[in-house]
């Protein structure tokens, strides 16, 4: 008797294929399935491994009453419907870490043959021209190379640059700082302090609204003269006019791209440029790579149809059927409380990440809180999906370290919950809890002092002096910019006869304009700081 029936949708290595014949499955192949016969065939099946080209939509997974697990043999998940799924009680993994070592690689092989001309040499010496004194390089020995995003093929992008010799610096806010210093990279605390000093840049930052454009006319202008680029990440991190534009002015020496806005993609307006190497996205393309995308989500499908630990999971549930009617409606809390305590810290390097549970929630296994503050810190911020089965994972290999504690005792209130980030000698430290039948998240502490507001998505705070009328002239430029304020909250330490700082928290029905932020605390010496926050 077999463990059960796989139907591997799409090719594999053979490895794959081997792994989920030794662990007793009863495997078919449907390479080159319709859609009329995956519809017809899927019901047969406890476990489908796919790659990009299936799509499994809601219609076709309400075909599989069987079905309890979807391996992908890759990074992305867009081709799943994994709504669907997670309400059908069938488990979604992918194989997140099956090409960063060839990403790095490739980024390397990019960085070589932008330093010494490889591919124009090539071409024209096979168009029959020996032309030597065009081509000369430049070692990267001792060159300053700045890596933009830290996380795993960033780390592996950087051991592999000193192995050449090569001045390594990076920036991300989202690894610890003793990561850097132990991979012996030099931390910058802002993009700009890299622009200043890398002759080579390559960024490796996630596909983010926030992220979209990172490379433009601004941050090239920041830059040294002749400096090189590199993106072997996202094709929407850099803007391809202000690239084309810093080229043509000499800013930057040279590029090498191997990924577009737009792909495929074949009359690019770059392609043309005798300093530009473009490759179409092969990051990924790797004979290794395929073969251990093939293994990885194998070995969730073994795992998941045999009760074994279904370690890149997607939707695996993390709280018990027994303690979501306590915890469940925290989760939201904490993952806003994540979201707005790195906001106020604003800091080089986040070092440790502190969550204290108080009350009765700190009766049950309180890990999912936890997680969920992880998810609020980094979600947008990993080169890689972040998710509440790799969250934690995820923080470990940026050296951020998770403490995590409880007490049954919560002063005031009912349950309580509080979130340190650390960042060098700084905290930042904010506390909330949920308040009525509705369970709404309210902000009970930030910036050092106490009030009770409901979490609304769009928050702006101010630290100001505490002299009067400092409430009025936030009002008067929010109603001067057509800003309307939903509700409003001040917390401030007794007066003992010196001048007290304050904080003022504001909600808006929409996100506030950072330049009226500033603008505001340039208005008057009273205000000290001000953030707006998106939750």
């Amino acid at each position: 008797m077999t463990a059960g029936r796989v139907l591997v949708a799409e090719a594999i290595g053979d490895s794959g294929m081997d792994l989920l014949q030794v662990a007793g499955f009863d495997v078919d192949l449907g390479i080159g399935w319709s859609r009329e016969q995956l519809i017809e065939q899927i019901g047969d099946y406890e476990g489908i491994l796919i790659r990009s080209a299936t799509k499994l939509d809601a219609e076709l997974i309400g075909h599989a009453p069987r079905l309890r697990v979807i391996a992908r043999a890759g990074v992305g998940i867009d081709n799943i419907d994994v709504a669907a799924a997670t309400k059908r009680g069938i488990i979604v993994a992918n194989a997140p870490r099956s090409n960063i070592v060839t990403a790095a690689e490739h980024t390397m092989a990019l960085l070589l043959a932008l330093a010494r001309n490889i591919p124009q040499a090539h071409g024209a010496l096979v168009a029959g021209r020996w032309d030597r004194k065009h081509f000369t390089g430049v070692e990267l020995m001792d060159k300053t190379f700045g890596v933009l995003g830290f996380g795993r093929i960033g780390q592996l992008v950087a051991a592999r640059a000193k192995g050449f010799g090569m001045r390594v610096i990076a920036y991300d806010p989202y690894v610890a700082t003793e990561r850097y210093a132990n991979l012996g990279v030099e931390k910058c605390d802002s993009t700009d302090e890299l622009y200043a000093q890398a002759d080579f840049i390559t960024v490796h930052l996630p596909n983010t609204a926030e992220t979209d454009g990172w490379l433009n006319a601004a941050a090239f202008a920041k830059m040294r003269d002749g400096v090189r680029i590199l993106n072997v990440a996202r094709g929407s991190l850099i803007v391809d006019e202000d690239l084309e534009a810093a080229l043509d002015g000499g800013k930057v020496g040279g590029a090498a791209l191997d990924v577009f806005q737009t792909e495929p993609i074949t009359d690019h307006p770059l392609f043309g440029y005798p300093n530009v190497i473009v490759t179409p996205h092969l990051g990924a393309s790797t004979t290794e790579a395929n073969d251990r995308a093939g293994y990885q989500a194998a070995e969730q499908i073994v795992a998941a149809l045999q009760g074994g630990s279904v370690t890149t999971a997607i939707n695996a549930p993390t709280i018990k059927p027994e303690d979501m009617e306590v915890l469940g409606p925290f989760l939201p809390l904490c993952n806003q409380l994540g979201k707005l305590g790195t906001a106020l810290a604003l800091c080089g390097s986040i070092d440790r990440i502190e969550i204290e549970c108080n009350g009765r929630i700190a009766e049950r296994d309180t890990r999912p809180l936890g997680t969920a503050v992880l998810l609020g810190i980094l979600g947008g911020h990993t080169e890689e999906p972040i998710n509440a089965v790799n969250a934690p994972a995820i923080a470990e290999e940026r050296g951020i370290e998770v403490v995590e504690s409880k007490s049954t005792v919560a002063r005031d209130f009912t349950d309580l919950v509080r979130v340190n980030v650390v960042c060098g000698d700084g905290t930042t430290m904010v506390a909330g809890t949920t308040i009525g039948r509705r369970n709404r998240p309210h902000l009970l502490q930030a910036w050092g002092q106490r009030f009770n507001l409901q979490l609304e998505p769009h928050l702006t705070l101010f630290r100001y002096i505490d002299v009067p009328g400092v409430i009025g002239q936030v009002g008067t430029f929010f109603g001067q910019r057509g800003v309307n304020i939903g509700s409003a909250a001040v917390g401030h330490s007794p007066d003992n006869g010196e001048r007290q700082h304050a904080v003022m928290i504001l909600t808006t029905d929409a996100a506030v304009p950072q330049d009226l932020v500033e603008e505001i605390i340039a208005s008057s010496e009273h205000f000290i700081d001000g953030r707006t926050v998106a939750l």
